[in-house]
């Protein structure tokens, strides 16, 4: 029983005798940073890593190539492009801080295809940058069918306007809007 405790003593990390640590230059140049491991008392380097050096794919330069010729859309149902085109009311603080977008379609194609492709799961400005959404949706029915869709765009900050001005500003050159200032 005594050379069990004197064997086990000898492999627990509490007796042995704690290494010193250090600072190791790496390849790179980088300082790396030895660290003591709870478990028997090894000394673990953590180096930064080197940016590995490699060719872009050539597909990537061809994604690019495409996501800039994309052409923006608006969509209820993800993946189905809506093809009527909204009438847009604008709002903005006026510290400029701040704003609405209320976007009105009548008899818009969503209620069309909703029947073979689901429900309106929301609202979807999609272009060359991203996506910019919003759950924000109403219907308005006329004798029980569905007329119209009115859907509401809050944009809390300076960057948030100015994200969805570089949207529309697409849009609206995609499908021949303009804008009014009234």
């Amino acid at each position: 029983m005594p050379a069990v405790m004197k064997a086990l003593a000898a492999a627990s990390p509490v007796s042995a005798p704690p290494s010193p640590r250090r600072r190791v230059a790496g390849s790179s140049g980088a300082p790396c940073q030895s660290l003591q491991s709870s478990f028997r008392g090894i000394s673990l380097r953590c180096c930064p890593r080197k940016p590995a050096h490699r060719s872009p794919p050539l597909r990537s330069s061809r994604a690019a190539a495409q996501v800039v010729a994309m052409k923006p859309a608006i969509q209820f149902i993800q993946g189905t492009d809506e093809q009527t085109i909204p009438d847009v009311r604008l709002t903005k603080s006026r510290d400029g801080t701040n704003g609405v977008a209320i976007f009105e379609f009548d008899q818009p194609s969503v209620f069309d295809s909703s029947a073979e492709l689901g429900d309106i799961t929301g609202f979807y400005m999609i272009d060359e940058e991203g996506v910019l959404q919003t759950v924000d949706v109403s219907a308005k029915f006329v004798n029980g069918k569905p007329a119209r869709v009115e859907a509401k765009y809050v944009m809390r900050t300076a960057g948030d306007w100015d994200r969805f001005m570089r949207f529309m500003e697409r849009y609206s050159q995609a499908n021949g809007l303009q804008f009014v200032k009234n």
